[in-house]
């Protein structure tokens, strides 16, 4: 029983020291909290985040003509691989007209939202936080990154938001979502990063995954850090009834800003290809093939006449290396291909028979009615 009371009494004077510690040096929470890492010593302010990022996020409404009419969970429907959807909702005006989520990038009115939002539209009006209506014209689209370019004519300078960097986003990190789910204006909901770089079954998929409550009509609104910073722009969720179950993606803001030079000269985006459908090695597949590793891109097919086949690659062959770089992920080949420029030669390296082979590949446009993609294959 003395033993108790001893330690007890050890115990309530080292609180004290602790107490009277802080009380006479200020940065004591501070030394103490960086025992856990950098982690914050008090929670998110949310209320000053909503504030200044409520006056940019903006209602986007389309009208859609008969063949662009919303499917279930919004335009495009249901995702093809994970079970994800759109979620653009139809409007409760009619079935013929869609509603979703933007925001305001430069004060002349140029609007960042989700390309399946828009698609099909005759007419898309852009509502402010104000409830002033703009008829909106259509700058450019990317259906392969499902981004819209938008662009509105207001009488004075518009708020913006600005553009982050979403390769710095960590996993963990809080983030706020703002949208218009269900056509209610300007909601916001938080949460974390679940994960990133997810691939949803397209070629240019590499997604943020968040659990922040995103439901229909929050397609196309920002996804923002604490500083106040667009790290993503919210696209698809995982649903099984169209509400939200703490599933919801998100296209990362960088693979945006690489686009927006090309949407505002051309009002569409042309990239690198290379005619070969791809996919992931597995542990079982990287045996068969003699691969030491589950690394690498096995080739699945190749376009008849295509750059791929130009060069002398052959269904079968697991792509290592492209252009110096080592391909770990699969995932990560059609981007590289993308980015680079058409008419590009580069040097591929790949296993073939468990022989290293060394290609040049030169890379061409994509051509109109491309058979891999028409089949959602992964290409390049």
């Amino acid at each position: 029983m003395e033993k108790i009371k001893f330690r007890l009494a050890a115990t309530i004077f080292v609180c004290a020291v602790a107490i009277a510690c802080a009380q006479s040096d200020p940065d004591f929470a501070g030394k103490g909290a960086s025992l856990f890492g950098n982690s914050p010593t008090r929670a998110p302010d949310f209320v000053s985040l909503a504030k200044n990022l409520q006056p940019a996020v903006v209602n986007v409404s389309a009208m859609l003509t008969p063949k662009g009419k919303a499917a279930p969970g919004g335009p495009g429907g249901q995702r093809p691989g994970f079970g994800g959807e759109f979620f653009g909702m139809p409007s409760p005006d009619g079935p013929e007209r869609s509603q979703g989520s933007g925001f305001i990038i430069e004060p002349d009115g140029v609007i960042l939202t989700n390309a399946h939002v828009i698609e099909g539209a005759k007419k898309v009006i852009v509502r402010l936080v104000d409830k002033s209506e703009f008829e909106a014209n259509v700058i450019g689209t990317d259906p392969p990154t499902d981004i819209a370019l938008l662009k509105i004519s207001a009488k004075e300078p518009l708020p913006t938001l600005a553009m982050g960097d979403s390769d710095h986003l960590q996993v963990g990190e809080w983030i706020m979502a703002v949208g218009n789910p269900f056509g209610l204006d300007s909601s916001v909901s938080s949460g974390i990063v679940s994960a990133k770089g997810r691939h949803l079954g397209e070629a240019y998929d590499r997604l943020i995954q968040t659990d922040a409550s995103l439901n229909p009509g929050s397609s196309g609104g920002p996804l923002v850090n604490l500083n106040g910073r667009v790290v993503g722009i919210s696209k698809a969720i995982v649903s099984q009834g169209g509400g939200n179950i703490g599933i919801s993606f998100a296209t990362p803001i960088n693979l945006v800003k690489e686009i927006l030079p090309q949407l505002r000269a051309s009002g569409k985006v042309t990239r690198g290809w290379a005619g070969v459908a791809i996919q992931e090695i597995t542990p079982g597949l990287a045996d068969t093939l003699g691969i030491e590793k589950a690394s690498g891109a096995l080739v699945a097919s190749v376009v008849q006449g295509g750059p791929a086949q130009r060069s002398g690659m052959k269904v079968g062959d697991v792509i290592i290396e492209f252009d110096g770089k080592k391909v770990v992920d699969a995932m990560d080949l059609p981007l590289w291909i993308a980015r680079t420029p058409v008419d590009k030669s580069v040097a591929v390296k790949v296993q073939r028979e468990r022989q290293q082979v060394e290609l040049q590949l030169t890379l061409t446009m994509i051509p109109e009615g491309n058979p891999l993609q028409a089949r959602g294959d992964e290409i390049g």
